[in-house]
């Protein structure tokens, strides 16, 4: 009996091995293009745009202020000013405590969120759909008339110094921080790390000069997705911000990058893995390339099933979460790949890496993996735009590099048109190993040789 169900189990087991092979999952279908939402978009006389989108059935609304300033705007002695500044006006305005803000954020259903990034500064919330006039009204309170409490900011500041200290103590932080500095030698976006001396510097006056030279009506557009009442929300605008002055037109500095394919060690003595970071300058969104770059990074480094991914990841087990990436500055971005790899195969990682970019140079990728690639980026891209979140980010970011509203009606159909012949072209065009930075935090004892020897074996290996 016990023979006859073994035999009975294997035959089973055999069934359900032909049958997988019988019965393979469909292929999927081709990602749908993009609509963008029907907006409407007021602008007050003082300049300040007002953008509104009804969107979805849920009873609530998504409110996102977006100033046009940021880290960008720092000047070299003013690094993290501009988060301190936020970091201040957290603290209350002249009619409201932080806790009676956060109360009333709480009663409507939502909280309010204050963000500093390179180009932009955000205030933000999601509210019930009933108390979206009131969110606006409070929002516009919070961000014309900050209180700027004086005895504040020596918390703030040693909070600012304590990031500091705890970012810099890693090695992802210690890579990036030279990384742009090379890149970026002259600009804002090479200077991601103040020091603590000159967090220290930084007073009431320096924090009041930064909001005044740079806040205002005119680099400022009000997002509002979701359910709301129009006539209230634009009441409530007009109510609290018609009289905010225009301040600065909108000015970003544009940078002048540097290719130089630097070499630099920082050394980590008795270090388990080098943290790697490999890139130099590319293109910007404005670029007719861009789109097409993009799906190059994708089958290069850019997704899970990236070719440097499954080469140093899954075939010779170096790393474990290595990725690529394009930075989208403003007028310019940074192509760069990023891994932590076990110490004795840092060498041998940057070998793979090289040898991924000159074989996807010197031939195409087939029609089956540019397909797959194709299909991952523009799913995506429409998953990112299913909520007023996401819309909203993606409004933000053809303000901010001036592009038009065709970049995203037209961005599935642009994917999917790229060629495999493309995708080799945007490696030649742009990926080129002798001009590229290359910053290593590791055991300088063990990794130089290693280094050294990869420096050298970079020409014959785009042979």
């Amino acid at each position: 009996m016990k023979k006859l169900i073994i035999l009975l189990v294997a035959l089973a087991f055999t069934h359900s091995l032909i049958a997988q092979e019988k019965e393979l999952p469909p292929k999927g279908g081709t990602p749908k293009g993009f609509t963008l939402p029907k907006k409407e978009v007021i602008k007050l006389d003082n300049g300040l745009k007002l953008v509104l989108i009804p969107y979805g059935a849920i009873p609530k609304a998504t409110i996102n202020i977006s100033i046009k300033t940021g880290n960008i705007h720092e000047k070299e002695n003013e690094i993290w000013l501009s988060d301190l500044t936020i970091d201040l006006m957290k603290e209350g305005s002249q009619t409201m405590t932080s806790k009676e803000i956060s109360n009333k954020m709480a009663g409507m259903g939502g909280n309010l969120d204050m963000t500093v990034l390179s180009h932009t500064t955000t205030l933000s919330t999601s509210v019930l759909s009933d108390f979206s006039d009131d969110a606006i009204a409070l929002m516009a309170d919070v961000l014309l008339r900050p209180k700027w409490p004086s005895n504040e900011l020596p918390r703030l500041k040693n909070d600012r110094k304590r990031y500091l200290e705890i970012s810099l103590s890693q090695p992802q932080s210690q890579a990036s921080k030279d990384f742009y500095a090379t890149i970026y030698p002259d600009h804002p976006y090479g200077r991601i790390y103040p020091n603590a001396e000159q967090i220290d510097r930084y007073s009431i006056e320096n924090i009041k000069n930064f909001y005044d030279t740079n806040f205002g009506a005119q680099r400022t557009t009000i997002y509002v997705v979701g359910k709301f009442n129009k006539d209230k929300v634009i009441k409530a605008v007009r109510a609290g911000f018609n009289d905010w002055i225009k301040g600065p037109e909108v000015s970003y500095p544009i940078a002048t990058a540097v290719t130089e394919g630097k070499v630099k060690i920082i050394d980590r003595p008795g270090a388990p893995q080098s943290t790697i970071m490999y890139g130099l300058p590319v293109i910007d969104p404005s670029n007719p390339d861009y789109t097409a770059l993009e799906v190059m990074n994708s089958i290069l480094g850019g997704s899970f099933g990236s070719r440097i991914t499954s080469n140093i990841r899954e075939d010779k087990g170096y790393t474990y979460s290595p990725y690529s990436n394009i930075d989208t500055n403003y007028k310019s971005g940074v192509w760069y790949e990023s891994a932590d790899v076990t110490t004795e195969f840092t060498g041998a990682s940057l070998n793979e890496i090289n040898k991924e970019i000159y074989r996807l140079q010197n031939e195409p990728p087939t029609i089956e993996e540019l397909d797959g690639i194709k299909n991952y980026e523009s799913g995506i891209f429409v998953l990112q735009n299913s909520t007023p979140n996401g819309i909203i980010g993606q409004l933000n970011f053809l303000d901010v590099h001036n592009l038009d509203d065709d970049y995203l009606k037209n961005r599935v159909m642009n994917i999917l048109a790229v060629t495999p012949e493309q995708v080799q072209e945007m490696a030649k065009k742009y990926i080129i190993p002798k001009n590229m930075t290359l910053i290593v935090v590791g055991d300088k004892e063990k990794i130089e040789k290693q280094m050294n020897e990869t420096i050298n074996q970079k020409d014959k290996l785009k042979q």
